[in-house]
């Protein structure tokens, strides 16, 4: 295991070098500079500006410091952002973030599970067809969509919860079922579909010919072998929902990291571009290396060194 997680840790290593690169070098690409914009400021401020934060410099000197930065866990001041640091921003909107997406894993995962095993447990019954219609409905409507509908039915019109800002639990319902809808829906269907494969193995016959109740079977034989596809699902799952939907902090007018990036991006803001997505890829290969360990925790069949299942 310790052999295993230490060659992941490598190849994550490589993987965000490579994520470094890359979103350095398409900031450099893109035309225009974070000084300039609709207001065009004069030519020497705009000099001032660019030898104080050295983009006057050459491109290898930036890249390599900003390595080396980044290595330090500094990601550098944001150029939008007068008096703070891309650190600041990330210290400050991810716990909301990470709250929100907390709220929404639990509420995806946990209805998710359960109305795939109510839908396989009573295959092409009435709850088969309903859960799988529920979980159309939650891929195919938008997650904008639907938290418009839940602000409008059941904040204005029910007042049952608030319409936006961030204060209190209550305002984090909404926005965390509307973050929740779509995933929660494709698990309900990865759940059914996994579970109605795994029932139809020769050693669920075994255990009911065996004379296990239909209970004993679903949680001692059932469920753990076809959480297996749900599980590979939640790693980029976690690190989507974690790091804060841009759309959903929009909506409900959430201070939380995505709100950042979308303005970062319309400002050109480099250093906070990079900085958010550079964190971006460390929370989602954090998130892959955690399934790949929880797999052998679920199957203990699966090899972790060779990736296969033993005989």
């Amino acid at each position: 295991m310790l052999k295993y997680i230490g060659r992941r840790l490598l190849y994550m290593l490589l993987s965000l070098f490579l994520i470094i690169t890359a979103t350095f070098f398409l900031m450099r690409a893109a035309p225009g500079g974070p000084f300039s914009g609709e207001k065009q400021l004069p030519p020497e401020i705009e000099k001032n500006l660019n030898e104080f934060y050295g983009l006057d410099r050459p491109w290898y000197e930036q890249y390599f410091d900003y390595l080396i930065s980044i290595a330090q866990w500094d990601f550098g001041p944001s150029f939008k952002y007068k008096g703070q640091t891309v650190n600041d921003l990330i210290n400050n909107g991810f716990p909301v973030s990470f709250f929100l997406g907390m709220e929404a894993l639990f509420i995806a995962v946990g209805l998710g599970i359960l109305l795939g095993i109510i839908a396989a447990l009573n295959h092409n019954k009435w709850q088969d067809y309903g859960a799988m219609v529920f979980a159309v409905m939650g891929i195919s409507v938008p997650s904008f969509i639907m938290a418009s509908f839940l602000q409008y039915v059941l904040a204005i019109k029910l007042g049952l919860f608030p319409v936006a800002r961030w204060e209190s639990f209550m305002h984090s319902v909404l926005p965390a079922l509307a973050l929740a809808t779509t995933p929660m829906a494709f698990i309900a269907r990865l759940t059914r579909s996994s579970m109605l494969e795994v029932l139809s193995n020769d050693y669920i016959r075994t255990a009911k010919a065996k004379g296990l109740s239909k209970f004993q079977i679903t949680v001692r034989h059932t469920i753990r072998n076809a959480l297996l596809p749900v599980v590979s699902y939640l790693g980029p799952l976690s690190a989507q929902i974690l790091t804060g939907s841009f759309v959903i902090e929009k909506i409900f007018g959430i201070p939380g990291l995505g709100s950042h990036f979308v303005l970062s991006i319309s400002n050109r803001d480099y250093t906070t571009i990079m900085g958010v997505t550079v964190f971006y890829g460390i929370i989602l290969l954090s998130a892959m290396l955690l399934v790949d360990i929880a797999y052998g925790l679920i199957d203990p069949r699966i090899k972790l060194a060779g990736g296969k299942k033993g005989e």
